[in-house]
């Protein structure tokens, strides 16, 4: 092991009266907030919490801080002398929970043992301040369950299944009907199983098993479902957990105590209310696991009403002071309330606008601010489509409305399948009694998750929020049967692993079979086809159209779209574009017309060549014609034909073989021969690096000029009948500014041409796609013949990497983001530090060359929210994204213009 190599740090261990809520990268977002609460003035049980510094540490070096112990020892003998007993005291044992505590909440992630200081001393002992030993033995077999399998590593279904074989000999369905007697064996069963599997004894000194667990939860950092959970949320790997140690409150303590979870909103549509689950006679582990079935919060008034009224003003409190919907954890011990936790919570995209409106009207927080509580990727979530309410549908159940959206899918009944068939192309459902933290590699492979237990507060519907996953839990009329991979549903159908089900997590609702999808109220409102305001208008839709007026007004990057066609323009103008940045010309000689640019390209006269430009001619201006029109008044970035050569050829393997049966039936075939040859001559091991882009335009002479042509009477005939054409001219792959020079002599030439004949005064931009690192670095030579630029990011990612998109993704993708080799892959999200630099080295070369030179990107990583607000940054002036989008791209460039580095929801 390398030696510790310890941060400069004044101390590794906080009382919760010293932090506060700006601390979370210190003291993680639970010990941080605990905290905060502390300083409110909150009931918070008293306990000290070890830094993020000491788990870097102990994560690099493989030991704990040297002065780690000592601090421990300190804040424990405090606390033991504010709580007026020692832990693990054998007459009055102060007892404590241990839980972990990144800076971005991880829910179910890492590690938490609680009822530490309990031994076959100390249980008597608290049976007998307790007057309760059934809660005595409870809490003890709690603490041997949870340390055995966090810490000792025991496979904790050796555990459940004793607590199932106890509750089978007393023909008892639930934990709480077992006796202190049935606790007294379960407990025994429960120490054998350590032994057996761990190799040792449960330890009976209270302080090696506090600092065991210290240790287990640093460990939990680097745990598998923590790495794969961390990689999934974009969280970085280098930030290490905090620890907390809080003396325990028990929820376990007869009819007068039980523990949950409230929202001070809920989570799911962003309504007020009260939202919640409460377990009565609980500890909170329970509620989280789904293990048994909670009652709403709204329910605890009339269980225990002073609790239930302190809780809301509390919850009020909170919501007032972090300016958001809080997520919080409280336990109640004989009618006394204890709060455990709070964050700000995790929500689904529709509820993220909808508190981001109602905060703004509150005067909580301004229209900077509410940018910042909203994402791109969520607006994305929100223009899925739903099911069709006029479908015929066989409905067979209904749970809890967990996390929404429409997902259909194969039944699968365990995590192992559910990646093993999405990863064979199939669509599947998660099914489960309850997740826990083992089931996310099948959560995320899912299109959605359902479960029979559990609520809103369940491990599977706050990660499935967390993911924007559809989730319905709670679903208590299906008997899941996860042995036989089968769940029955009302009137004794069965469901087979395979069989087709649907799920709705806007209403709960379990279908049979298929069930047809519609559009999304948010893609009318962007289509134009719902109006906010009107009396019927979806709400959701008012604060999505709120939010995007908010972005449009504070965002500097305009958007425009990728639009090859009349039709693709005119809804990416509906969805907000404010031009087209990528016409890809290529795309208008598929179908019919591909053989008119075959015969171009496979021309041997000059006069086959020019006949196959006149032909060509016409059409490609009506297509100009039609483009211009649907954008008048915006600018139309038309890219020059840049196919892989390829792509216009005819396939050499059916043409060889069309000229091997010829020939052996003796038919004529002197045309296939000679396009054979020719075929032969053009082809290339590797299209994407050959003949295609401006190197097409100089071998072909004509081609570049036929367009230009085209592209300014167009200009032309829409200016004589009073539109207003901005045509901009994009030469493609240009390597080196020479290239660039020669192609826009000619063009000026044809554009001088045009305006003689027309008497029209045209004014067409002509730039160049930097999409090769060669360009990229001699981008200030470039720019002497450049009026823009548009950065190609998708082949510029191909060929700063060698990367062949379309083979590698398939290939071995897959392996490095399990690796971490990527976060993400670097076509979804722009490398930054290789492409990246490339781009803003190139923007600032061409920019000190030309001052005016205008900068745009037209890859797909326009419309990435990440990538969208890294283009901010460099300076570039628009994106360009496919239509759908463009509200996306809208939505992060005012997000980037107001970045606060204080705004983190994670």
């Amino acid at each position: 092991m390398s030696e510790n190599k310890e941060p400069h740090v004044a101390k590794f261990v906080y009382d919760f009266t010293e932090g506060n809520k700006d601390l979370k990268d210190l003291l993680g977002g639970k010990g941080a907030n605990l905290a905060e609460m502390t300083n409110l003035g909150l009931p918070v049980p008293p306990g000290f919490t070890i830094t993020t510094e000491a788990c870097k540490v102990y994560l690099e070096s493989g030991a704990e801080p040297a002065a780690l112990r000592d601090e421990v020892s300190a804040h424990l003998d405090a606390l033991e002398a504010k709580m007026g007993k020692k832990l693990g005291q054998a007459d009055d044992p102060l007892l404590v929970s241990v839980r972990s505590g990144a800076k971005f909440s991880m829910p179910g992630m890492m590690d938490t043992v609680l009822n530490i200081g309990l031994s076959d001393k100390s249980v008597q002992g608290l049976a007998q301040q307790a007057g309760d030993e059934r809660f005595a033995w409870d809490s003890y077999r709690r603490l041997i369950q949870m340390f055995g399998k966090t810490v000792l590593d025991v496979d904790g279904d050796l555990f459940e299944e004793a607590l199932d074989k106890a509750k089978e000999a007393r023909k008892v369905a639930v934990d709480t009907e077992l006796d202190a007697a049935d606790l007294k064996k379960l407990v025994a069963r429960f120490k054998k199983i350590v032994k057996a599997e761990a190799g040792r004894d449960f330890p009976q000194d209270p302080r090696e098993q506090m600092d065991l667990a210290i240790k287990a939860v640093f460990d939990s950092w680097n745990g598998d479902r923590a790495k794969l959970y961390r990689r999934q949320e974009r969280i970085p790997h280098d930030l290490g957990t905090a620890v907390n140690v809080c003396s325990m409150v028990f929820g376990n303590l007869g009819p007068d105590s039980g523990t949950g979870v409230a929202f001070t909103r809920d989570p799911a549509s962003g309504h007020q209310g009260v939202y919640g689950d409460y377990l009565q006679n609980a500890q909170g582990e329970d509620v989280v696991a789904g293990i048994r079935n909670t009652v709403p919060l709204a329910e605890l008034e009339q269980i225990d009403k002073k609790s239930y009224d302190q809780l809301m003003q509390i919850m009020e409190t909170l919501e007032n002071h972090y300016k958001d919907l809080c997520d919080i954890e409280f336990t109640i011990e004989r009618g006394r309330l204890w709060m455990l936790q709070t964050r700000v919570g995790k929500r689904t995209a529709g509820a993220a606008f909808r508190i981001a409106t109602q905060l703004v009207d509150q005067g909580l927080i301004d229209e900077t601010e509410a940018l910042q509580r909203v994402t791109g990727a969520q607006l994305a979530q929100l223009m899925f489509p739903r099911f069709d309410d006029e479908a015929k549908v066989e409905q067979v159940a209904r749970g809890i409305a967990a996390s929404p959206g429409a997902a259909v899918g194969k039944a699968v009944f365990d995590s192992y399948t559910a990646v093993k068939w999405s990863r064979s192309g199939e669509k599947v459902i998660l099914v489960r009694r309850e997740t826990n933290p083992d089931d996310l590699d099948g959560m995320i492979a899912a299109e959605g998750i359902l479960t029979s237990r559990g609520g809103k507060t369940s491990h599977a519907a706050v990660v499935a929020r967390g993911m924007g996953k559809t989730c319905v839990c709670g679903a208590e009329e299906l008997e899941v049967d996860t042995k036989r991979r089968r769940m029955t549903v009302p009137g004794g159908h069965v469901v087979e692993e395979g069989d087709l089900i649907s799920i709705d997590g806007s209403t709960g609702k379990v279908y049979l079979g298929e069930v047809p999808v519609v559009p999304s109220p948010v893609v009318e409102y962007f289509e134009g086809r719902m109006h906010p305001g009107a009396d019927d208008a979806d709400e959701l839709v008012e604060a999505v159209h709120r939010m995007m007026a908010f972005a449009d007004r504070k965002r500097r990057l305009r958007v425009r779209a990728n639009a090859d066609n009349a039709e693709d323009a005119l809804r990416a103008r509906r969805f907000g574009a404010q031009g087209i940045g990528l016409c890809r010309t290529e795309h208008m000689f598929l179908g019919e017309r591909r053989e008119m640019v075959e015969k171009l390209i496979l021309a041997d006269t000059e006069e086959e060549r020019e006949a196959a430009l006149r032909e060509l001619l016409p059409l490609q201006k009506k297509d100009f014609v039609e483009l211009f029109e649907a954008m008048d008044g915006l600018p139309v970035t038309i890219r020059l034909l840049d196919p892989p050569l390829h792509e216009f050829l005819p396939d050499i393997t059916e043409l060889s073989v069309r000229v091997a049966l010829a020939e052996s039936r003796q038919e004529p075939h002197e045309n296939e021969l000679r396009l054979l040859q020719a075929v032969h001559r053009l082809h290339e091991q590797n299209p994407m690096l050959g003949l295609r882009g401006v190197r097409l335009g100089l071998v072909i002479p004509g081609l570049f000029t036929m367009q230009v042509r085209a592209i300014a009477e167009a200009a032309a005939e829409r200016r004589s009948a009073k539109g207003d054409p901005r045509a901009e001219i994009m030469i493609p792959l240009v390597g080196t500014v020479q290239e660039l020079e020669i192609v826009r002599e000619e063009a000026d030439q044809v554009i001088a041409e045009v305006e003689a004949a027309t008497g029209t005064r045209l004014k067409l931009a002509i730039g160049t796609m930097i999409e090769l690192p060669r360009a990229a670095l001699t981008a200030g030579q470039i720019a002497e013949a450049a009026e823009f630029f548009s950065f190609g990011t998708n082949d510029l990612t191909q060929t700063v990497w060698g990367f062949s998109r379309d083979d590698v993704e398939a290939s071995f993708f897959t392996a490095y983001l399990e690796k971490g080799i990527f976060g993400v892959s670097p076509f979804e999200t722009i490398d930054k530090d290789g492409v990246g630099s490339l781009v803003k080295a190139a923007a600032d070369a061409g920019r000190r060359t030309r001052p005016d030179l205008k900068l745009g990107v037209c890859g797909e990583h326009g419309g990435d929210p990440e990538s969208v607000h890294f283009f901010h940054e460099v300076g570039l002036d628009y994106v360009s994204c496919s239509p759908f989008r463009i509200p996306v791209a809208r939505l992060e460039a005012g997000r980037a213009a107001t970045q606060s580095t204080g705004s983190d929801h994670r």
